[in-house]
């Protein structure tokens, strides 16, 4: 028979623990652990507490800072896996200093630290200056869209919200009605039947509350946007993975070892956040001892969903070298003539029929006689207005008749305008001085310009990366805006932890 040792777990082990040797040098706990205790001005939390004459002692926010810095380059979110961490785990005992703190104390510090996150986040970018991080001499800005806690079956117009609501109702009456006659049913029906009741009379009675707490949104075209009844500040959006609801999380790198200057998260599309988001991170520059005109003269690189005339006036006037490419610029590239030759990869797709061929511009001729263009069918458009501005060019309108549009057995073609009672052309007044957005295509097509916007994929995308897979941010646990905010640059500031830990020098 074979023999075994013997074991009992009645027995006690006596196991000395030394919490400040678990944060060995040169790993990133004990990174944050000396960023929180030497570089950061925690001062900034004192205001949340009134404990100073009553009341209970609170754990020290330094402890709860070093617990969900850590817990997020973990790819901890939930503030109860972080509970469950601090009883487990020595290495969030030892940064938590034995201290255990609860789930509801986590998420509360961190949902409410829309104060104080920004100067935590100067602190550490200055300590990444100090330590000569920040080359200052090219910026990459680029955003992510990533789900919020809102649910897009909840989302719609004020008259989509409210038939959702009518639709409940009556199913909610159908189940009434049914409950009515189950006298003679299982109990275990009857309790499926209560659950549904009480499901719809919750869902009846949250629409009815949202729809008489708020207004409906508007958005900039002036027509109605669908609201969300979970988070009415998230948006729809499209993404890599199809429509989302949630926000749109940007990020300004800077290029020389990837360090985040600014970080915010929007219900917006990317052309509408390059304004706010160089603003913001001038600010940060200033906060930690740069000079006003930081960005004047340097180089800033985005891609084309950032491109706009508004975007570009902007970048001229603070002076900025910007590289900010149009939708069609891979068109005009030579190294990309044979890409349609992929377009439908090994197994060819069903071709939809080219479209009936449209009049343009080159269909009209010019008629010196009168001054004015001949359409196709030969009728005349005179000229009825001179040097008007259409967004960043001046042109002149020339004007056909309505009768003659009228019965035109080609007025469908014609312009692209079928609806309108006659055509308008636009013919572009020439000898302009090159627009910016005319200059920045030209910038872009030039070797030079291809070359340095092409820097800005290993700028700016092995952030998101960082972020996403190493860190496992794919979706925000909070709601609201100002929350969600918190988070992202939590974990921002956690990627530029990891910078200070790689890059830096010993803390």
């Amino acid at each position: 028979m074979a023999r075994y040792k013997p074991y009992s777990h009645e027995q006690i082990v006596m196991v000395p623990v030394s919490l400040q040797q678990q944060l060995e040098p040169g790993t990133l706990e004990h990174t944050i652990h000396e960023l929180v205790e030497k570089h950061i001005d925690m001062s900034v939390f004192e205001a949340r507490y009134q404990n100073d004459r009553t009341g209970a002692k609170a754990i020290d926010p330094k402890v709860l800072l070093k617990v969900i810095l850590f817990a997020y380059s973990r790819g901890m979110i939930s503030s109860r896996q972080i509970e469950r961490a601090c009883h487990e785990n020595i290495l969030f005992m030892a940064l938590s200093g034995g201290y255990q703190p609860d789930h509801s104390t986590i998420a509360h510090f961190v949902s409410s630290m829309q104060n104080e996150v920004e100067s935590v986040f100067c602190n550490i970018l200055l300590v990444c200056d100090e330590l000569g991080l920040l080359g200052g001499t090219h910026f990459s800005l680029d955003g992510v869209k990533l789900p919020s806690n809102a649910s897009k079956e909840w989302s719609g117009s004020f008259s989509e919200l409210s038939n959702k609501r009518d639709k409940l109702q009556e199913k909610l009456k159908r189940v009434l009605a049914q409950h009515i006659h189950q006298d003679r049913s299982l109990p275990s029906q009857k309790k499926r039947h209560q659950q549904q009741k009480q499901r719809l009379l919750h869902q009846v009675e949250r629409l009815n509350a949202f729809l008489n707490e708020h207004d409906p949104k508007i958005g900039k075209s002036s027509k109605e946007i669908q609201s969300n009844v979970t988070d009415n500040q998230s948006a729809k959006m499209p993404s890599s993975h199809g429509v989302i609801q949630g926000y749109n999380a940007q990020a300004l790198v800077d290029d020389k070892h990837q360090v985040i200057l600014h970080a915010e998260a929007f219900n917006s599309q990317d052309h509408e956040n390059l304004v706010p988001m160089l603003t913001s991170a001038q600010k940060n520059l200033v906060d930690i001892g740069k000079r006003p005109d930081y960005f004047v003269g340097k180089t800033l690189t985005a891609d084309s969903n950032y491109f706009s005339h508004a975007n570009l006036v902007f970048c001229h006037e603070q002076r900025l070298d910007a590289y900010i490419p149009d939708i069609h610029f891979r068109n005009r590239d030579p190294r990309f003539a044979d890409q349609q030759r992929f377009k439908d990869g090994i197994h060819s797709r069903k071709r939809t029929p080219p479209r009936t061929k449209t009049y343009t511009f080159s269909d009209f001729t010019f008629d010196e006689a009168y001054q004015g263009y001949r359409c196709p069918q030969g009728k005349l458009l005179k000229r009825g207005a001179r040097s008007q501005l259409n967004r960043y060019k001046v042109y002149d309108i020339y004007r056909a008749h309505p009768e003659d549009c009228a019965h035109c057995p080609v007025r469908a073609i014609c312009l692209r305008k079928s609806n309108a009672p006659r055509r308008f052309l636009s013919v572009e007044v020439e000898n302009q001085p090159p627009s910016l957005i005319e200059s920045m295509k030209a910038r872009i097509d030039t070797p030079h310009g291809r070359s340095i916007y092409a820097r800005r994929l290993a700028i700016v995308e092995p952030v998101f990366a960082n972020i996403r897979i190493h860190k496992r941010l794919d979706h925000f646990t909070l709601r609201s805006k100002t929350k969600v905010d918190v988070q992202w640059k939590l974990f921002t500031l956690v990627h530029n932890i990891g910078k200070i830990l790689h890059y830096g020098l010993a803390l």
